[in-house]
C-alpha cells in the first residue's frame, strides 16, 4: 500500500497480542478523552434510564427488510476519504434498527456530532420520502480500510443494533457478532439488552494503522464507558476497555459476549430440505482455562434451551470458532460459511472466579443467532460500585495458533440401532466418533499406542478405540450407554504414555 505497517506479535500458544494503547486526544483538560465518556456514563447512572428515541416517520417505519437494505450510504461522501487509511460510513434508521444513535467524530480533542442529511444516502428504488430533520440521527456506522487490496477500502468493523458489533479480517466474511454486555441471558426473568447510545470515533493520523472508537452504553441496570482500539489486518484485533456504573445489582452479567448461529452440522443433523450439508457461523466453543487445560465443546441446534457453565478461575481465553474451512463442508457459494471468522477473547488481568457460559437456543432458520458465549463472574456486580475490566478480541480464520496441541475437527453421534427412521431413542446406546488433528498427531505413526481417555458423569463407556485415519488425523470411537433419562457430561482426549496430546473434547449428552 506504500505505507509501512506496524508489526504486532502473536504468541503461538496463547495468541497474546500487542495493541497500541489509545493515546490521549488532547493535553488540555477540556479536550475529549476516555475520561469524558466515563464522566458522562457516571452521571447518567445517577438518573433513571431513558431509552433513545425510536420514533420514525410512517414511511420509514413501513419499510420491510428488503426495502430497508436498498438504502445505502453514498461512498463518495465517506468521512475522512480525503486522507489516511480509514473511512467512516453511516447506517440509516429503519426496520429493526429504529433507535437513534448519536455519532461523533473527534479531531484534535474536539468532538463534533454528525447531523443527518438525506444527501448522505442513496435510497434506490424504495421511493422513500426521506426525512429532512438534521436531528433524525443514524442507527450505526461502519469502518473501512484497504484490507484486501491497496486501492479499495474494505468494510472491517460494524457497530449497529443494541450493543452488537462485528469485525472481519483479510479474506473473511461477516458471521458471528460480539456484544458490549449481556444481562440475565437465559434467565427466568428474561434478558435485558443494553444499548450503545453514543459513539465517538477518533480520527487517526494519516499513517496510523489502528482506529479508536468510544461508546456509551445504557440500560435499566447500568451505564458503561467503552474504548475500542481496533487494528485491521489478516486477523483483525481489538483491545476493549470497559467501566460499568450499575444502577441496580446485576446478578448475571455476561462479559465479553459473543453471539453466533448454528443450525446444522455433523452432530444431530436435522432432516432439512436443503442441499447444503452444514449451516453455521461457528461450530464450537473453545476455552483456555486458568489451569492451562484447553476445552472444546462442539455446538448443536438443541431441541430445548441448553445452558452449560465451565467453571474457572482466572481464564486465559475463550471463543466461538469456525474450524471447518472447506467449501465442501457447506457447499454455499453465496454465503461462504467457510470464510466466516472465529472470535477469540483474551481477558486482561485477573478476572477471578466465574464461568464461561454457553447458551444454545433452538432455531429453525439460519437468519437467527441462537448461540451465546460469555464470561459470568461468580460475584454479582453491585449497584453504585464501578466495575472495570479489559480484554482483547481477535477475528481470525486459522485458530491453530491458539493452542499448542492437537485439536478436535469433527464430532459425529449416532444410535447403535434405529427401529424407526423418524424416531431415535436418545436414551439408548450411542456410537460417538471424535476426530483429532494438528499438534504432534500428523507426525505420529499409526503403530504408536495412542489411547483415548474417555469419561462420563453418568452412564457407561465401552469399546474405546483410537486409530489413525488419514496422514494428519486420528479418530477416537466409543459406545456410550446413557443411565436412563439422566444427562451426562462426556469428556475425552488423546494420550501417548503420560503425555496429553490434544485438547479435551466435552459434550453434554441430554435426552431432550
Amino acid at each position: 500500500m506504500g505505507i509501512s505497517r506496524r508489526h504486532f506479535l502473536v504468541s503461538a500458544t496463547s495468541a497474546a497480542l500487542v495493541l497500541p494503547r489509545a493515546r490521549a486526544l488532547a493535553d488540555d483538560a477540556q479536550g475529549f478523552s476516555f475520561d469524558t465518556v466515563k464522566s458522562l456514563a457516571r452521571t447518567r447512572s445517577t438518573q433513571p434510564f431513558q431509552p433513545p428515541s425510536n420514533d420514525l416517520p410512517a414511511p420509514v417505519r413501513a419499510l420491510d427488510y428488503n426495502h430497508f437494505r436498498m438504502i445505502n450510504f453514498r461512498s463518495g461522501k465517506a468521512f475522512w476519504r480525503d486522507s489516511g487509511l480509514f473511512q467512516v460510513e453511516l447506517f440509516h434508521r429503519g426496520y429493526q434498527f429504529d433507535r437513534k444513535v448519536s455519532i461523533n467524530l473527534v479531531e484534535n480533542g474536539i468532538a463534533t456530532e454528525l447531523s443527518y442529511s438525506p444527501d448522505l444516502f442513496d435510497f434506490g428504488p424504495t421511493g422513500l420520502d426521506a426525512p429532512t430533520d438534521p436531528d433524525f440521527g443514524f442507527s450505526g456506522f461502519r469502518l473501512h480500510f484497504p484490507l484486501n487490496r491497496p486501492e479499495y477500502f474494505d468494510e472491517f468493523a460494524v457497530f449497529q443494533g443494541a450493543s452488537y458489533f462485528r469485525l472481519v479480517g483479510r479474506g473473511q466474511q461477516y458471521g458471528l457478532s460480539a456484544r458490549g454486555l449481556t444481562i440475565d441471558t437465559a434467565s427466568p426473568q428474561g434478558e435485558e439488552f443494553p444499548i450503545f447510545t453514543n459513539f465517538w470515533i477518533e480520527r487517526p493520523t494519516p499513517t496510523a494503522t489502528w482506529v479508536t472508537v468510544y461508546a456509551l452504553l445504557d440500560s435499566k441496570s447500568t451505564t458503561g464507558a467503552y474504548r475500542f482500539t481496533i487494528l485491521p489486518g489478516t486477523a483483525t484485533r481489538a483491545r476493549v476497555e470497559v467501566e460499568l456504573y450499575p444502577r441496580l445489582d446485576i446478578h448475571k452479567p455476561g462479559l465479553a459476549p459473543l453471539t453466533s448461529m448454528f443450525l446444522q452440522g455433523k452432530i444431530a443433523n436435522r432432516p432439512f430440505a436443503d442441499a447444503r450439508p452444514e449451516m453455521h457461523d461457528s461450530d464450537g466453543l473453545m476455552a483456555h482455562a486458568g489451569s492451562g487445560e484447553y476445552i472444546w465443546r462442539p455446538l448443536i441446534d438443541p431441541r430445548v434451551l441448553r445452558v452449560a457453565a465451565f467453571g474457572d478461575t482466572s481464564p486465559k481465553g475463550y471463543g466461538l470458532l469456525q474450524r471447518e474451512r472447506d467449501f465442501e463442508d457447506y457447499q454455499d457459494a453465496d454465503l461462504r460459511y467457510e470464510d466466516r471468522p472465529s472470535l477469540w477473547v483474551e481477558p486482561e488481568g485477573d478476572w477471578g472466579k466465574g464461568a464461561v457460559e454457553l447458551v444454545e437456543i433452538p432455531t429453525s432458520d439460519e437468519i437467527n443467532d441462537n448461540i451465546v458465549a460469555h464470561w459470568v463472574p461468580e460475584a454479582a456486580v453491585k449497584a453504585g460500585q464501578t466495575f472495570a475490566y479489559a480484554y482483547r478480541l481477535t477475528a481470525l480464520l486459522d485458530d491453530r495458533s491458539l493452542l499448542p496441541m492437537g485439536r478436535v475437527m469433527a464430532t459425529r453421534i449416532g444410535p447403535l440401532e434405529v427401529t424407526e427412521i423418524t424416531k431415535v431413542d436418545r436414551a439408548a446406546p450411542q456410537r460417538i466418533w471424535v476426530d483429532f488433528t494438528d499438534g504432534d498427531l500428523p507426525s505420529m505413526r499409526a503403530a504408536l499406542p495412542l489411547e483415548g481417555i474417555v469419561s462420563a458423569s453418568t452412564g457407561k463407556v465401552d469399546e474405546v478405540t483410537c486409530r489413525k485415519i488419514t496422514s494428519g488425523s486420528w479418530r477416537l470411537s466409543f459406545i456410550f450407554t446413557p443411565d436412563g433419562r439422566k444427562e451426562s457430561e462426556l469428556r475425552a482426549f488423546l494420550r501417548l504414555h503420560d503425555e496429553t496430546l490434544t485438547e479435551t473434547w466435552s459434550f453434554l449428552w441430554a435426552v431432550d
